[in-house]
């Protein structure tokens, strides 16, 4: 297994394609959560109904985007860092950098065994003074409780977290076991909107563990190269929409 040294394709795959195919993290967390949506995906086209944008989070996270990148051009700890008590750690500086936040490049790793090509575009990427790269993730919401990661939805968070250390692995960098979540709260409770909100910033740390990454590929590329389409996801709303529709006449 190597880093990537082909193109490959996207879209619908072919199982008798010699190209690589490639594969983001986020076609991993839908595979992980229907296997049959994931195959509809991948070899029919069929795509589950797209959501609405979350137009404000992206203006979030382009903002703390450039927020992180002034202190990274200064060589200096962000003050989230020092509050709370990140001795010797920065904003990690790397001439690729600007090429792994990118949504269809990002962090890519070629794996020759499965001819996959995986990838995973990362919010911000800090070093400690080991010299590990610590994976940062930028999330914001607004509600009145305090923000964690206890919630059973936001497996994905943290899976999302897992991919993007295993990726930064397997193209050669230590990287540290626990990561963080940069996660902005707005605030909902004051007298008026008057053009602003405002928001509490937290920081979550998150211990990750990538080794489920692997076994699921291997079962993730059988998917994709069986030509039998997988059964209904009992947990899958989407699924389960469908199921229910078939039930009804079409005739009047």
């Amino acid at each position: 297994m190597s880093a990537v040294q082909k193109v490959g394709y996207r879209g619908i795959y072919d199982p008798k394609s010699e190209a690589p195919f490639r594969i983001s993290r986020s076609k991993i967390d839908l595979f992980l959560n229907c296997e049959r949506c994931f195959w509809l995906e991948v070899r029919k086209g069929i795509k589950r109904p797209p959501g609405f944008p979350f137009n404000i989070n992206s203006a979030i996270d382009e903002l703390l985007k450039r927020e992180f990148d002034a202190y990274r051009v200064d060589k200096l700890p962000h003050p989230i860092m020092v509050e709370n008590g990140l001795e010797g750690v920065l904003p990690f500086e790397h001439e690729d950098m600007e090429i792994w936040r990118e949504n269809f490049t990002g962090i890519q790793y070629y794996d020759e065994n499965l001819n996959l090509i995986l990838f995973g575009a990362v919010d911000d990427i800090w070093v400690n003074e080991a010299g590990e790269l610590i994976v940062v993730d930028y999330k914001s919401t607004s509600k009145k409780s305090e923000v964690t990661l206890d919630a059973p939805w936001q497996i994905g968070y943290k899976r999302q977290m897992e991919c993007y250390q295993w990726l930064l692995r397997k193209i050669g960098f230590e990287v540290s076991d626990v990561g963080y979540f940069v996660y902005a709260n707005g605030n909902s409770d004051a007298e008026g909107f008057f053009d602003v909100v405002e928001f509490n910033t937290k920081l979550i740390s998150y211990k990750g563990d990538d080794s489920w990454v692997e076994p699921t590929l291997l079962e993730l590329k059988a998917c994709m190269g069986s030509d039998e389409m997988p059964k209904f996801g009992a947990n899958c709303e989407y699924c389960k929409y469908v199921g229910e529709r078939l039930k009804l006449s079409w005739a009047k």
